[in-house]
């Protein structure tokens, strides 16, 4: 068996022609190709230290006949993409609805490296003003609720720079949900796995969702009796709904991270 060494340079195979010599070199340098290339191909030892036709190409990493210098000459380029655009706008006024955010590929995958990941995503959202500016008129109906984070990017002052109302929060207890809330799995539903019945969670009340005049959110129970069954449903996913009752108003959200949310 000819010894290690052997396999860890590029060979040279010398033949002899009279008195010319004539010099062969073998390996993938100079030879990457992509998918599955049967023409991407020479002659010298595998990886799996058999010598004879080894391949260049990404798919010899799968059939295992790769040449043995592949992963040197052909390094695996990763995809990269670019960050996060900016949130757009609610697809509709007035109602519940999603907001798209986007970002590009940069540099494509090469030689079995990391595919891209997905360049869009949604999350629910709700507008609160309609197509000509004005303020949307209010309805009666469920709470719409969606993730905390989304309560992170919300202004925190008007245009003037002058402090809007920090808001309150409601404890609810969870009376029931429907299953579609753990069916669906893109990263916008992801929250609506931690909506448990039984469980105490924590519903803040900001602007905009927050009525000017009646310092409340839709559905926050404010006006109903205290053990009154209340309903609500989750944005991003309208077959997510159930209801809940109230247990008290506070002034923070005092609950753990997955089983705080926002009204909008």
């Amino acid at each position: 068996m000819m010894g290690s060494s052997v396999l860890t340079c590029s060979l040279l195979l010398v033949s002899t022609l009279g008195n010319n010599f004539v010099l062969v070199s073998g390996g993938c340098s100079g030879k990457c190709c992509r998918g599955r290339d049967l023409s991407c191909l020479t002659t010298d030892w595998r990886m799996d230290r058999v010598y004879g036709t080894c391949y260049c190409d990404e798919g010899c990493v799968r059939t295992k006949d790769c040449c043995f210098d592949y992963f040197t000459e052909c390094p695996a380029q990763d995809c990269a993409v670019s960050n996060w655009s900016f949130w757009s706008g609610c697809a509709k006024p007035c109602k519940p609805s999603v907001r798209v955010r986007v970002r590009h590929v940069e540099q494509q995958p090469g030689n079995s490296g990391e595919p891209c990941p997905s360049l869009q995503e949604q999350s629910g959202c709700r507008e609160y003003r309609d197509h000509q500016g004005g303020p949307c008129g209010l309805h009666s109906g469920p709470a719409f609720i969606t993730s905390a984070e989304f309560g992170k990017g919300r202004p925190k002052h008007d245009n003037y720079g002058n402090p809007l109302d920090p808001g309150f929060c409601v404890e609810f207890t969870l009376e029931s949900r429907t299953p579609h809330c753990t069916v669906q799995n893109r990263p916008h539903t992801h929250w609506m796995r931690y909506i448990t019945e039984g469980f105490k969670v924590c519903v803040a009340c900001e602007p905009p969702a927050m009525r000017n005049n009646s310092g409340s959110c839709q559905g926050d129970g404010q006006e109903s009796e205290k053990e009154a069954v209340l309903h609500w449903q989750a944005v991003g996913n309208h077959q997510c709904s159930g209801t809940w009752k109230k247990i008290q108003r506070t002034q923070q959200c005092n609950c753990p991270p997955q089983h705080s949310f926002v009204f909008i």
